[in-house]
């Protein structure tokens, strides 16, 4: 659903797999308008893919993007975008809002691996991330933030992701970056100076037998088992190229299912 209003627009986009009796994933329901397209590509196996293309440019000030994604039963899904989310200013004032809401039913498996998101400056976005894991399902999640283009001084990006298995919150992390955000975002505690952050959640049921060993993964990198059969992978990086190499190597170094 996409509706313009003064206060910008609002955008809605739906993905349901299931698993199709046949040894693959069938999409029934893969809703899209306005600034959000979903496009089905060619699957690989028993996996659907997906990728989020940005049909308009934004989010601009004010507006309000959502995804909504269910998993159901015995499906395995990846989503991917064909290009960097650039989170810039608009006409209407207040911050935009960008909500990712995803669901992971029994035995089903999501890879959820958008490009980066940018924050050029004068811009003003929100984004949460909450994921709903049944005790068996799997999980592999990246979010990239970069801040600034090349150049060019960050506009304002507040991001908060929370995974919850069966239940119970294993992650729940918010971290606001640019001008409003509070002091220190930039010091040696949280960015030490680097431009983009990026953290990868990886879920799969053996780990809470064999949990993932705390780890210092090269410089700017490194790996914290969580609460439950979950990893978290956190890096810093001064460019969003460096960032993706970083996350990519940590996610090699982890146990493969």
């Amino acid at each position: 659903m996409n509706v313009r209003t003064g206060a910008g627009v609002r955008s809605l986009a739906r993905i349901v797999a299931r698993d199709d009796g046949r040894g693959g994933t069938a999409l029934p329901v893969l809703e899209s308008d306005g600034p959000l397209a979903l496009r089905r590509t060619r699957a690989t196996g028993s996996e659907a893919r997906v990728m989020l293309v940005g049909a308009m440019s934004g989010p601009l000030g004010g507006d309000h993007f959502a995804v909504e994604g269910r998993v159901e039963q015995g499906a395995r899904l990846s989503v991917g975008s064909a290009a960097a989310t650039i989170a810039l200013p608009g006409q209407a004032k207040g911050e935009a809002r960008y909500d990712v809401r995803l669901e992971v039913a029994e035995h089903g498996e999501l890879h959820w691996l958008p490009e980066q998101l940018i924050s050029a400056r004068g811009s003003d976005l929100y984004v949460t991330t909450r994921v709903e894991l049944a005790p068996s399902a799997r999980l592999v999640l990246r979010e990239e933030q970069v801040l600034g283009r090349v150049g060019e001084e960050p506009g304002r990006l507040t991001s908060r992701l929370t995974v919850r298995i069966a239940g119970q919150a294993v992650l729940d992390q918010e971290l606001a970056c640019g001008p409003g955000a509070p002091g220190g975002w930039d010091g040696p505690a949280v960015l030490a100076g680097h431009r983009a952050v990026g953290q990868l959640v990886v879920v799969r049921p053996e780990f809470a037998a064999e949990p993932v060993a705390a780890a210092v993964l090269g410089e700017g990198a490194s790996v914290v088992p969580l609460a439950g059969p979950a990893a978290l992978v956190t890096a810093v990086a001064p460019d969003a190229l460096r960032l993706r190499r970083l996350l990519d190597e940590a996610f090699a170094s982890l146990p493969q299912a």
